[in-house]
C-alpha cells in the first residue's frame, strides 16, 4: 500500500482545487528514465483507466496502474518546501539505489 503524508495530501488537495476540470484522482506511476533507471510520475487525472487500483488517503484518490503497483508497494510520498524549492519526495523500500534528486531509483 502507498502512503501520503499529511503535507502531501494538503498539497494534492491544493492542486485539485486549482484544477480547470473535475479530477478523478492523482495518478502515481513508475516509468523508465531518470538517473537510476526508473522515475516517478505524478498527474491529476480526469478519468480512471480500466485496471487502475484506487487507494483513498485523506480525501485524495490515488490511481495506480498494474505495472507500477509492485514498485510502489510500501512507498511514502511527502511534499517538502525548502529554501531551494518545493516538491514531492518518495521513500521507496523497494529501491536498491536512489538518485540524490529523490525522483529516480533502481530495483
Amino acid at each position: 500500500m502507498i502512503t501520503l503524508t499529511n503535507n502531501a495530501v494538503q498539497a494534492v488537495n491544493r492542486f485539485i482545487r486549482g484544477a480547470d476540470k473535475p479530477v478523478a484522482g492523482l495518478r502515481i506511476r513508475v516509468e523508465g528514465g531518470g538517473c537510476s533507471g526508473y522515475k516517478y510520475g505524478l498527474k491529476l487525472e480526469d478519468s480512471l483507466a480500466e485496471h487502475d487500483q484506487q487507494v483513498h488517503i485523506g480525501g485524495v484518490t490515488v490511481l495506480i496502474d498494474e505495472a507500477s503497483a509492485p514498485m510502489l508497494e510500501g512507498v511514502t510520498v511527502d511534499f517538502v518546501e525548502t529554501m531551494e524549492g518545493s516538491g514531492f519526495t518518495f521513500e521507496n523500500p523497494n529501491a536498491s539505489k536512489s538518485c540524490g534528486c529523490g525522483k529516480s531509483f533502481s530495483c
